[in-house]
């Protein structure tokens, strides 16, 4: 059993119906409209209204399995990345398993709040690596609007709910697939960004409830700053130490917690903005489920080629961060499907 790279050989999403729009936020808290669009990019984003993660997250692996032409039980491993499981225990990715249908595959959850997807990429890629495994799932969900005030207008304006996946397969081509990674955390950070209530240090009870410890805070400010730093830091460490510079980048995949994050990481890549993927206008931070998400459209719009080298960067609670570099190892969709990407022009 020979070290295999990885490769991602599908990608799926599901985002829920209903659309929160920033014109009916105006309704529930003091915000406008403009005063979202200017600091975030958000314009809308979607709401689970019945359900939980692991729907989410089972609406994105049924996407990902009908394009890659598979059974639940072909799945090997289930890694599923939230900061809103369904449950402490069981994992939601046994919930998921079970929902699927996946009887020969085992299970775990991973939380690294924003940066949950990049770290589950990578543990699933080394999984893959070790040659015992050769169909593993790896799931970013996250129904943010379980865990979110509506009267706390720095943060119900930021999150929404969707899931998104990846299938990780061993590479026929050594030249394609995960080709590197680098993680960070630093918890000092975690008095930023937060979510008191609920777990043993503060079990949840009418005190907890009544003084709203059940619901995420940020410092939008002190987060804002080390973000930027650390997205753009790790970004640009992980195309070094591959020799890569911006005009070998095809894509940036970044976490999509704030457009100005997002555009500062850019401009230390050295990268135009053509070749960033945004979806944040629509969907806002859907915590774990961003860049998958992102993956899922712009591969069904048929915008990701063989052989694009994609750079995957995040930054969340902990702090954690990170960065994946991938070289594109499937072709587009047969059929293309036309999503109303930021990309639409280009």
């Amino acid at each position: 059993m020979g070290k295999k790279r990885a490769m991602i050989t599908a990608v799926g999403h599901y985002v829920p119906e209903k659309v929160l729009t920033n014109l009916e936020l105006e309704k529930m808290v003091n915000t406008n409209d403009e005063w979202i669009r200017t600091r975030t990019g958000i314009r809308e984003r979607r709401i689970l209204e019945k359900g939980a993660t692991s729907d989410l997250g089972v609406g994105a692996v049924k996407n990902l399995m009908e394009r890659r032409g598979m059974t639940a039980s072909e799945i090997d491993v289930i890694i599923v990345a939230t900061v809103t499981p369904d449950m402490f225990f069981p994992a939601t990715a046994c919930v998921i398993q079970d929902k699927l249908g996946a009887k020969n595959a085992f299970g775990f959850d991973l939380n690294a709040a924003c940066s949950g997807f990049v770290y589950a990429l990578t543990i699933g890629s080394q999984l893959i690596e070790t040659g015992a495994y050769k169909k593993i799932v790896v799931v970013g969900a996250d129904k943010m609007s379980s865990i979110l005030d509506y009267t706390d207008r720095n943060t119900c304006i930021l999150f929404g709910d969707a899931g998104g996946a990846v299938l990780l397969e061993p590479s026929p081509d050594e030249s394609v697939g995960i080709i590197d990674h680098k993680l960070y955390s630093d918890g000092s950070g975690g008095r930023y960004l937060y979510m008191l209530g609920g777990g043993s240090l503060n079990p949840s009870t009418h005190e907890t409830v009544d003084k709203k410890m059940h619901y995420i805070f940020q410092d939008g400010k002190a987060v804002y700053k080390v973000a930027v730093i650390g997205m753009a830091d790790v970004s640009e460490e992980i195309m070094k130490r591959n020799n890569l510079t911006g005009k070998d980048v095809d894509w940036l995949v970044p976490h999509q917690a704030n457009l100005r994050i997002v555009d500062a990481c850019a401009e230390r890549m050295g990268l135009d903005k053509s070749k960033v993927m945004i979806n944040i206008d629509r969907y806002g931070n859907t915590t774990a489920a961003t860049i998958p998400l992102c993956l899922s459209e712009w591969w069904q719009a048929g915008k990701i080629k063989k052989g694009h080298n994609l750079v995957l960067s995040s930054f969340g609670a902990g702090y954690t961060w990170g960065a994946v570099l991938v070289k594109w190892g499937i072709e587009p969709p047969k059929t293309i499907k036309n999503y109303e990407l930021g990309i639409k022009n280009k």
